[in-house]
């Protein structure tokens, strides 16, 4: 068996027939070819004793959650090689793998930062002079909107396009993980206004997504990071802000304004509650208001 030709083979039934995105390819084609570079360098077939040595070896140098991410790719790999009938047997039967929790807890920015970034952002689209400089502060500012107002992922703003976003009925069709796609309605004005102000000052051009850089083309997922790092240095707040960011906060402020889980698995577009069930663990402030009005001991007065 030519390794490399499965390799392609299989990234090529990834993407025509599991219709995962190109994101999600990328990341199977470098975690395999860590793999395939392990078996080389022990001059090793795919069996389960290279599966183990691959685990140890993951296990020495990498996170857990790195590792649990490398090991997955590898095996539903090796079980496309099984059912293809490109190995005797599936080296992962038997294996049972005990992995560490790896879930962190998500940084969030505070609602006062978050405020104050699109407060600026507004002001600039106020003062701007020019039509470029109109149109720079229009996206900056329905960029920043958008991510606050969906909690969507950065890569799924970038891949909006002008049929995605129905300004007037409010809706936006996000299309995740998996091509799973979402409708998320936008029920504030102020954003459904800079939404319809920045595709009104944009120039007419040949592309259909939603929002493009400063030469037509769509945005980037770093362009989006470098607007959010901007506005963090105007308004001097000490903190490193990404656009997940903004998502996780999305999550927690929904959470603490006691909107239900199951509810907010939708808007995120989580395929799983479990994954949701993360936010339960950093709505602090909604466990501090829990503990001033609920806790029983704030019934007992002691009369001195």
């Amino acid at each position: 068996m030519e390794l490399s030709n499965s390799v392609q083979q299989y990234l090529a039934f990834c993407k025509s027939q599991k219709d995962l995105d190109e994101k999600t390819i990328k990341g199977y084609k470098t975690d395999l070819a860590q793999f395939f570079s392990h078996l080389a360098r022990y001059d090793s077939n795919i069996t389960r004793e290279s599966i183990l040595s691959y685990i140890s070896c993951l296990n020495a140098h990498f996170k857990p959650r790195s590792v649990k991410r490398k090991i997955a790719s590898v095996k539903v790999f090796c079980g496309y090689l099984y059912e293809e009938q490109l190995l005797d047997e599936n080296p992962f039967l038997g294996i049972r793998l005990k992995m560490p929790p790896t879930r962190t807890l998500p940084r969030v920015v505070p609602l006062r930062i978050i405020e104050q970034m699109l407060i600026e952002a507004h002001q600039k689209v106020h003062h701007a002079n020019g039509a470029t400089a109109r149109r720079t502060a229009l996206r900056e500012a329905a960029v920043m909107e958008l991510l606050f107002a969906t909690g969507m992922r950065v890569s799924e703003l970038c891949g909006l396009t002008e049929q995605d976003v129905d300004l007037v009925e409010g809706l936006i069709r996000i299309r995740g993980k998996g091509r799973k796609e979402r409708m998320i309605q936008i029920e504030n004005q102020e954003v459904i206004q800079i939404l319809t102000a920045y595709r009104e000052a944009e120039q007419p051009n040949e592309s259909n997504f939603y929002f493009l850089n400063r030469r037509g083309c769509p945005l980037s997922d770093q362009s989006v990071r470098l607007i959010l790092n901007k506005y963090v240095k105007v308004i001097d707040a000490q903190l490193h802000i990404t656009p997940h960011m903004f998502r996780h906060s999305f999550a927690t402020l929904l959470l603490d304004a006691d909107v239900d889980l199951r509810y907010i698995q939708h808007l995120l577009g989580h395929s799983s509650i479990s994954t949701t069930q993360i936010y339960t663990h950093v709505s602090s402030s909604k466990l501090r208001s829990i503990l001033a009005t609920k806790h029983p001991r704030n019934s007992i007065t002691i009369d001195n």
